[in-house]
């Protein structure tokens, strides 16, 4: 299969990226290269044959165009978003334009595209969207989303993939266009950039900074390693079935305070601190504005009709994860001078 990869060079898309060229798979990297994507994400498939790498925008309908009728693919997996809610709260207008116009753009020169072939059955355009279009959970341990849970997104990132989500369907039900779609749980592991929670954890420790924890630390996010992630993806583009969502989740649950205190115990072992834990850097700061309260995936659809399930355990993950940073101290330190790393985002009200 020849795959078109948006959003190749960040994180989940570089994972893919590499899974689907390490399965034999030709593989169309397509990325804007905006602040988030790095080249050394897929620097170990780069020179793979049918592998191949284009810089283009998403809301660039003429650059689309031409890239879907020189390479012709086979499917689309369209990962290219804004995805940081802090940075959502500060810049709204540039996730709308990305996750929205874009993924409109996307799709008309998909349909087109699809069209001129003679509408082949065997076209797939997979949008890889998030949980957090569903809003927020209570704490009740027996509630999680499924495929039929209400939107009802609470920040501007969320609100822009709800409304991607909803491009596409609309693709699918007036067009014809043969999609299908997946919702997924907070991603970890390697090549994460350097502004969420878990990498700044790590780094912050490194460096002897405060490890800051929003509010108190109680909300509760269902954690997927990143491999897994792409492992799903893949499963869900070749035999997903046309027209449906797959939710796809760690089925780990973990309060943020919990998680950070498990990455400073990981710390504490494979590079120990001198006098003390670095669980004593931990700083509670102001909450996020509309922070949800909790996140969980019910995957029992991905799992049932496609016979996926996670393969890493959240203490595996993180223990690989933690190693991962201390051995690629280059790949990460090149990333630090970039604009709003290292700056807390997100406090507009």
């Amino acid at each position: 299969m020849k795959i078109l990869v948006t959003g190749g060079m960040g994180f989940i898309g570089s994972a893919v990226v590499r899974l689907a060229v390490a399965r034999g798979h030709e593989v169309v990297n397509l990325d804007a290269l905006t602040y988030a994507a790095c080249k050394a994400n897929v620097a170990t498939v780069a020179d793979a044959p049918g592998y191949s790498f284009v810089e283009a925008d998403i809301r660039d309908r003429a650059a689309l165009d031409r890239i879907f009728a020189e390479h012709a693919p086979d499917a689309v997996m369209h990962l290219a978003a804004e995805s940081h809610v802090d940075r959502s709260i500060d810049a709204p207008g540039t996730f709308v334009e990305t996750n929205v116009t874009g993924t409109y753009t996307l799709l008309e020169a998909a349909r087109a595209y699809w069209t001129h072939a003679g509408r082949p059955e065997a076209f797939r355009f997979h949008h890889i969207s998030t949980d957090e279009v569903y809003g927020s959970l209570p704490a009740d341990p027996s509630l999680k989303f499924t495929e039929e849970t209400p939107y009802d997104p609470r920040s501007p990132y969320s609100a822009s993939k709800a409304a991607s989500d909803h491009l596409v369907r609309a693709w699918h039900e007036t067009y014809g266009l043969p999609v299908v779609l997946t919702n997924c749980s907070n991603n970890y592991g390697p090549y994460h950039f350097p502004e969420k929670l878990i990498p700044v954890t790590i780094l912050n420790a490194l460096a002897g900074k405060a490890l800051p924890i929003y509010g108190d630390g109680s909300n509760v996010r269902d954690w997927l390693y990143v491999e897994d992630h792409a492992d799903a993806l893949l499963l869900v583009v070749e035999k997903g079935q046309v027209g449906r969502s797959y939710n796809i989740g760690g089925e780990n649950e973990w309060t943020n305070l919990d998680l950070v205190r498990a990455l400073c115990a990981i710390l504490d072992e494979k590079r120990p601190r001198e006098g003390g834990s670095y669980a004593e850097q931990i700083a509670f700061v102001t909450d996020r504005p509309g922070h949800d309260a909790r996140y969980a995936i019910d995957p029992a659809r991905v799992r049932d009709e496609l016979g996926w399930h996670p393969s890493v355990t959240v203490e595996e993950g993180l223990a690989k994860t933690v190693q991962w940073y201390l051995d690629n101290e280059d790949w990460w330190r090149a990333l630090q001078s970039r604009e709003g790393v290292g700056t807390r985002l997100g406090v507009a009200s």
